[in-house]
């Protein structure tokens, strides 16, 4: 059995490891545990203004959002250079990693495939037939990259 060092300190996870004789998985198995925690669930927490929950959509490797306009209110984030970014596990809501992720805003010309899956994951739009155009009219596309 190992812990996953995303949930606690390290030195926290290194004296429990000890103490229940456990390994502690590598930093990079951190990595695998949030991107299948970002392929699996559709929402994540942004620590913004405040803590907001938000709809987005791994692709590429990264997770993409869009807010603005009709969309999602994501107050400062077009303005930030990281966030505070808390994945939860679809099935029990309990908490599966924390991390800081690099924010870009996308050109959403210029990548198109990664407009189209946030289309295709879009739950509930009120015109899906003229998403992306209403998106690159009003709203803002942006990439979290993962950590590692």
């Amino acid at each position: 059995m190992a812990l996953p060092r995303s949930l606690y300190g390290a030195a926290t996870v290194a004296s429990i490891a000890r103490r229940i004789g456990v390994t502690v998985e590598a930093v990079s198995d951190d990595t695998a545990a949030i991107q299948e925690g970002a392929k699996k669930s559709g929402v994540l927490w942004l620590t913004l203004d405040r803590p907001r929950l938000a709809w987005h959509t791994f692709h590429d490797g990264a997770i993409y959002l869009v807010g603005g306009g009709e969309e999602q209110e994501l107050p400062g984030l077009e303005s930030m250079g990281r966030v505070h970014v808390t994945l939860r596990s679809k099935d029990n809501g309990a908490m599966l990693a924390g991390f800081d992720a690099d924010v870009t805003v996308v050109d959403q010309a210029a990548a198109p495939e990664a407009v189209a899956a946030l289309a295709k994951d879009r739950l509930n739009a009120a015109d899906s037939e003229h998403l992306t155009e209403r998106w690159a009219a009003g709203s803002t596309v942006f990439r979290l990259a993962l950590p590692g």
